[in-house]
């Protein structure tokens, strides 16, 4: 007898992420932040804690959305699993699978 078992690895799917964590959108919030953090820092003088932490927003919101989450990829897909939960119809129709789903003809 041909016993075909296909082990399949847990973390596959890791080797398509860069670093084995993001992909490319999660790296282009992370940059974009940065830089503008980097752009508000050159053009704004942060002479008390204030304004420091002001400068830093982008790039602290941007490095928390993509963190990652157990069983999520990161924080950005779980806000967005959960807008999607919120947002879209709830109510579930399940036919089974004894249901017919058409006219059957009697033979």
């Amino acid at each position: 007898m041909g016993n075909n078992n296909y082990l399949i690895p847990a973390n596959s799917k890791k080797s398509m992420l860069i670093l084995g964590l993001f992909n490319t959108t999660d790296l282009i919030i992370f940059i974009s932040g940065v830089v503008i953090s980097f752009v508000l820092m050159l053009s704004i003088s942060a002479n008390d804690i204030k304004t420091a932490i002001i400068i830093l927003i982008p790039a602290l919101v941007c490095t928390f959305l993509i963190v990652p989450l157990p069983n999520q990829h990161n924080v950005r897909t779980f806000i967005k699993n959960v807008y999607s939960y919120y947002t879209n119809n709830r109510v579930y129709y399940w036919k089974g699978w004894c249901n017919s789903y058409g006219k059957t003809e009697s033979k």
